[in-house]
């Protein structure tokens, strides 16, 4: 009897879900799940599905959550990356980005075109990407992620993580500097 309460003990001292501030685990990486989905599938209500998404799965998932293994938020996007791949895995066609939403009222015509342009060069330059790098780079600009932590969640080297951004941002550059 003593034993299973020692092992019960330690359980209940082991139980994240217990010691968790989930509202404020959810507002402090809102913004960086979406973003990662921004960069990775460029539509917003498709990115605001999939963080929400994320979240739902973390919730779901949260007894499984072990902070000696990863922070909170290493094992959100670990989440997040498996829900980007699973929607890939799923994709159907979709309306081009004209038939979206206009942006709301405010600007120009002329500002308006101009910021549908250089979205519309930028979601080219990124497409033409292959999927590592596309990833690595929402991980970086979307997520916030810093290279040692992209390196850890994707089991590449952070030396590694610096070169492959380094050469795509260049890569990037170059794309849109031929068209200026």
């Amino acid at each position: 009897m003593a034993m299973d309460e020692a092992v019960l003990r330690q359980t209940w001292a082991l139980d994240p879900a217990r010691d968790a501030d989930w509202d404020a685990l959810y507002a402090d990486q809102l913004p960086r799940i979406y973003n990662f989905f921004r960069w990775r599938v460029g539509d917003g209500a498709v990115a605001e599905d999939l963080t929400s998404r994320t979240f739902e799965k973390a919730w779901v998932a949260r007894e499984r959550y072990r902070r000696d293994l990863a922070g909170f938020g290493t094992w959100l996007v670990v989440i997040a990356r498996n829900v980007a791949t699973d929607h890939w895995r799923t994709r159907r066609t979709h309306a081009p980005l004209d038939a979206a939403a206009d942006v709301p009222a405010g600007a120009t015509p002329e500002e308006l075109a101009e910021r549908r342009s250089d979205f519309e060069r930028l979601s080219r330059l990124l497409a033409a990407l292959d999927d590592r790098e596309r990833e690595l780079v929402a991980l970086k600009y979307g997520a916030d992620m810093t290279n040692r932590a992209i390196a850890k969640a994707t089991g590449l080297t952070e030396s590694n993580v610096g070169t492959i951004l380094h050469r795509t941002i260049q890569a990037l550059r170059d794309g849109w500097q031929e068209r200026n």
